[in-house]
């Protein structure tokens, strides 16, 4: 079974965002609003990491925005054979997407790169399975550039009627508004990374739950300067063990963790996660699916903003002529901003930003490992990433797999995730003993393949690999072949 991509939805509601009113518009909303940020600007703390800084305010003056929740009954548009429906809650506000308290959330915060969008954050919330598993989306910048893309939380309803909490998002009004819709207590939350980009937002959102217990990937670790969990605001905080059967969810999920030695300035720690009810693997960042079209919570500005012809566009098109023409918004340069943005968060330095259609092709609608994190981590210890890998196939029979990032749920199977790290045969040197599917192959000989990444987009990132070896930032190998 080839790895299918989540339904996708048409949805009645035209665009993205209504504009906002016009009696929003005018010089006195914008001065109040500029007031009021700035007050809070000055009473935040900022570091090179994280402080933990009451990130949701609840400012008055702001532009006051009456949110409404708007739910359609959404068909899927591919050819299965059985028809069925999902509930899409969108939270949509009567004003533009760069406005509304429900939406404010302040972060400036990050290294190298802070992490964007910095005042506004809209939440998407989808029924993964019914009853039983939600998720909810944000998107998430890369500094001032314009590269976006989505992240994930993912809610799950316990036999107790508790909720378990994996990857916390930004605790704005809005997305905690949608949780509480679920009418459930929050009972867990989980930080299964040590990646600043999820731990960020543990503390302040532990803070709108303090019944809640928080339970935390070991080794947590943070560069350049090696902070204490406290420090981002979560405290009283319990590890996470491998296959540890003594959690108060242990009859429901499972968990299998990924801990490596230090490839560089750290280790890679990353908590794989089994539902069993609804046989769904949950993962951070081990693979992800590159969906055709840009998640809903991607903003149409940031999409415009990426089709545009800017410095990158120029610097990576082999010397071609680059246009300077203004972008109209249309899907065309939508769909152009996502391409853009896709490349430059897979590669880095993607060979052809100019015309981005092929590259993309080759890298969406199948299971993955990103490049980056298949060539600056797994490559570096292929033993116990194929450890993991074999012991989550052996012993979890899953049929849909949930990343933090990208699209989601995936339908794929064990062969399809076997398949998506299929690279570590040859470093190895070994053959993995399961079958793929014929799908699989079929699509190896489309030129498809889940471990085939196009050579041309590859040598950005090859050269930083060489670099951070030769620096002594990053090693060359941390295990070798596996002994027998």
């Amino acid at each position: 079974m080839i790895p299918s991509p989540p339904v996708t939805y048409q949805t009645a509601i035209s665009g993205r965002e209504k504009d906002p009113p016009r009696e929003h518009r005018g010089a006195e909303s914008r001065v109040n609003m500029l007031t009021n940020m700035a007050a809070s600007l000055q009473s935040a703390r900022f570091s090179t990491n994280y402080s933990p800084l009451p990130s949701n305010f609840n400012q008055t003056s702001l532009i006051s925005a009456t949110s409404r929740l708007k739910s359609s009954q959404l068909e899927p548009n591919y050819g299965a054979k059985r028809r069925w429906r999902r509930n899409l809650v969108v939270a949509a506000s009567a004003e533009s997407e760069s406005g509304g308290a429900e939406r404010f959330y302040l972060n400036f915060t990050g290294f190298p790169f802070p992490l964007g969008p910095f005042l506004n954050r809209r939440t998407i919330r989808t029924e993964a399975v019914k009853g039983c598993i939600w998720l909810f989306e944000q998107e998430q910048a890369l500094g001032f550039s314009s590269v976006s893309t989505n992240i994930r939380m993912t809610v799950i309803k316990l036999k107790s009627g508790g909720l378990w909490v994996h990857a916390p998002i930004a605790p704005t009004k809005e997305c905690i508004q949608l949780l509480k819709e679920l009418d459930a207590p929050v009972e867990y939350i989980i930080l299964p990374t040590f990646a600043y980009e999820h731990k960020i937002f543990v503390g302040p959102f532990s803070r709108k739950f303090p019944r809640a217990q928080i339970w935390v990937a070991p080794r947590q670790w943070s560069w350049p300067v090696n902070l204490p969990l406290e420090f981002f605001g979560i405290f009283r905080a319990k590890p996470l063990k491998d296959e540890d059967d003594s959690t108060p969810w242990s009859d429901e999920i499972e968990q299998k963790i990924l801990s490596s030695p230090e490839v560089g300035i750290g280790p890679y720690v990353e908590v794989a996660f089994y539902h069993k009810k609804s046989r769904t693997l949950l993962v951070t960042d081990a693979v992800i699916f590159v969906p055709r079209q840009p998640p809903e919570c991607i903003s149409k500005e940031s999409l415009l903003e990426s089709a545009k012809n800017g410095l990158a566009v120029k610097l990576l098109s082999k010397g071609k002529e680059v246009p300077d023409e203004p972008v109209v918004d249309d899907k065309l340069n939508r769909q152009k901003g996502w391409e853009r943005m896709v490349l430059q968060i897979l590669f880095l330095g993607p060979s052809n930003l100019l015309e981005p259609t092929a590259s993309f092709a080759q890298m969406s609608q199948k299971l993955i490992v990103s490049p980056i994190v298949k060539t600056l981590v797994f490559s570096k210890v292929p033993e116990k990433v194929r450890d993991w890998i074999d012991r989550i196939v052996r012993d979890w029979k899953f049929q849909r797999v949930i990343p933090a990032h990208f699209a989601a749920p995936i339908n794929a199977s064990r062969s399809d995730f076997l398949t998506a790290f299929s690279f570590l045969d040859e470093l190895l040197g070994e053959r993995v003993a399961t079958q793929p599917s014929l799908s699989i192959l079929f699509s190896s000989l489309m030129g498809r393949a889940a471990s085939y990444f196009p050579p041309d987009d590859m040598k950005t990132l090859s050269s930083l690999d060489q670099f951070l070896v030769s620096v002594g930032a990053v090693k060359k190998t941390v295990s070798g072949r596996k002994r027998r």
